[in-house]
């Protein structure tokens, strides 16, 4: 046995992609864990087909998971991966251009046949000279037939068999970079607890893909990645939806109000709905409605009765919803809406990300029916914009909608979990005194009106959607639908009192501003942080409150000779930008690929417009 390589690194991204059928988002998941419970800081980003199984060895049916994990702060889930974990050659020719140059390749060598490469649609029977990977260090593995002799002696059908071979592959990759298998087996035993034969089959696999790298080590480098260096607490791997969720439990508990969630499932917001209705113990309540209006509709039916309710969905059920957000517009109830965003129109790409419902979010209603509009901007602070939105919304009596995106909800980070005493108290505005009660009397400084429901003895009133007056009586005087109407509008603007000034990364003045807003933070930050070091004058403010806008934003945009605006869409916050604030030219960098940005993307046009 020849000594192996080891070759240090500051950080490497690694991709494993197949079929659908392969357990990708599985495997990369595992691998993920495993290296954050190393003390490495992690991003992920996985990446399936929209059809629940698409047409197997298919370019169109792979299904990849991209992970970069670091000794130092790592913001994205990498441009382009250092080592590619290919199961057939259709997911050779679907990651060829996601393939950091000299990177490395290990394929399934029995996949390789004439069957799958016809399935790929290569010409010919040599898929790396098709995809100019020639200078590419390949290593063949022939994982499925090792799977095979793995479990001979298990008794197991063929197809059973193969449904372990990403565990082989998950092995070698453990092997290759250093990570313990540990915490994978204790996942393997609780998740297959009532199939023992399982458990020891993936398990034994895992173990040979394992040994077979550190055989075979001549042939596979081992790399070694120190655990970065972190603030002292408890850490937990979560993705987006999941720290949503929990920031919604977590703004209930301090608000004091329970929890009602009333949603129908849609990619990819889904995961919200699952993870809250496993908290019956906490007092939540979910419903699964039949529809994305019934959904809504229950949610501002909890919200009458005196809950924290929140509907969750994407962009086309955000379209579904705009009547009834309108109805508690009108009503002046607090609702939050969760809009984890996806490709469109329409059904569009359900499984890919975009920034495209923006103005749908701040106009998408009939009439005049402003509502508060937050963006989280990395996959663990879901958590607090989640929080931050219901008290939001229950401390000024108004429908709040956050959004997310595909990146962040299904993507994942290392997360310090907070305790509940670190996070702010929330003061729902309860009515208190029947006497002075009045149904639409606002504070004088927030325009909020108070909060009385079912059961509040001397605080009876009528509710609904048509206009009224300040004791709750129906209204179509024309001058007091005016005067309600800037009411609406001036109380989502004075949010602004409750939310930071905008920060801005690097210089306070400069050259260039680069600007994004939601789950664009990590590529534009660390791009501009690469342009910092190679002595560029570019600075980065990022949004997260997009209605209002942080009291500042002028003041910021005013210091910068050029802003360039980033987002995943054909313009819709520049567009914003130009009507809020018309004193300033907004130049645009935008993407609609289904993908993120990369870093070089963002860099690349922060040269031109240097040049300019």
């Amino acid at each position: 046995m020849k000594d192996a390589k080891v070759i240090e690194l500051e950080e490497v991204t690694i991709r494993f992609s197949g079929d659908s059928g392969d357990g990708m988002q599985l495997t990369g998941t595992l691998f993920s864990d495993a290296t954050a419970l190393l003390g490495n800081d992690i991003s992920t980003f996985p990446d399936y087909p929209s059809e629940i199984r698409a047409p197997q060895g298919t370019v169109g049916g792979v299904s990849g998971f991209q992970v970069q994990f670091g000794k130092r702060l790592v913001n994205t889930p990498g441009d382009l991966a250092h080592v590619l974990i290919a199961m057939n050659p259709a997911a050779v020719k679907a990651n060829a251009k996601f393939i950091n140059p000299g990177g490395t390749i290990i394929y399934d060598s029995d996949s390789f046949n004439e069957r799958n490469m016809k399935k790929a649609n290569f010409a010919t029977d040599d898929a790396f000279a098709e995809c100019n990977l020639e200078d590419f260090f390949k290593i063949p593995v022939p994982i499925s037939s090792l799977t095979k002799e793995s479990l001979k002696d298990f008794g197991l059908d063929n197809k059973s068999v193969l449904r372990s071979k990403n565990m082989f592959a998950l092995g070698l990759v453990c092997w290759m970079f250093n990570r313990p298998l540990d915490y994978i087996e204790e996942f393997l035993n609780k998740k297959f607890a009532k199939k023992p034969v399982v458990v020891e089959a993936n398990i034994k696999v895992l173990h040979d893909g394992f040994n077979y790298g550190m055989t075979m080590q001549h042939m596979t480098p081992s790399y070694l990645v120190n655990p970065a260096v972190i603030e002292n607490g408890t850490y937990r791997t979560i993705n987006g939806n999941h720290a949503t969720a929990w920031g919604l439990l977590a703004a209930a508990e301090k608000s004091g109000r329970e929890l009602f969630l009333g949603s129908y499932p849609i990619t990819p917001a889904t995961d919200i709905l699952s993870a809250l209705s496993e908290r019956k113990d906490l007092g939540v309540k979910t419903f699964q409605a039949e529809d994305e209006i019934a959904g809504v509709t229950s949610a501002i039916g909890a919200s009458f009765a005196g809950d924290l309710a929140v509907t969750t969905t994407s962009g086309p059920g955000l379209a579904l919803k705009g009547e009834a957000i309108g109805l508690a517009v009108m009503a002046e109830l607090p609702l939050v809406v969760v809009n984890v965003q996806r490709g469109g129109p329409s059904t569009g790409l359900p499984t890919k990300t975009e920034q495209s419902d923006l103005l749908q979010s701040l106009y998408g209603r009939n009439g005049e029916s402003p509502a508060v509009v937050v963006a989280a901007s990395t996959p663990s602070d879901c958590f607090w914009y989640a929080f931050k939105a219901s008290q939001i919304a229950l401390e000024r009596m108004v429908p709040v909608i956050l959004m997310t995106d595909g990146f962040l909800g299904n993507g994942s980070e290392p997360w310090k979990i907070p305790t509940m005493a670190e996070l702010p108290t929330i003061t729902p505005r309860i009515a208190k005194d029947p006497d002075l009660f009045k149904a639409y009397k606002r504070d004088p400084e927030t325009l909020a009106r108070e909060w009385a429901y079912p059961g509040m003895k001397g605080f009876e009133h009528r509710i609904g959607g048509l206009e009224k007056d300040e004791t709750g009586t129906v209204s179509h005087d024309t001058e007091n639908h005016q005067l309600n109407t800037e009411y609406r509008e001036n109380k989502v603007r004075r949010v602004a009192d409750m939310i930071p000034e905008l920060e801005v990364c690097g210089d306070g003045d400069g050259e260039i501003l680069v600007v994004g807003w939601g789950g664009t933070f990590g590529h534009l930050v660390s791009a501009v942080r690469e342009l910092r070091k190679e002595g560029k004058n570019v600075s980065h403010a990022h949004f997260n409150y997009i209605k209002p806008l942080p009291k500042n934003t002028a003041e910021v945009f005013g210091k910068f000779k050029k802003i360039i605006v980033c987002e995943l869409n054909t313009g819709q916050f520049a567009s914003y930008l130009r009507n809020e604030m018309p004193e300033f030219k907004y130049e645009q960098l935008n993407k609609l690929k289904g993908l993120p940005f990369t870093v070089d993307e963002v860099k690349q046009s922060v040269y031109k417009l240097l040049e300019d």
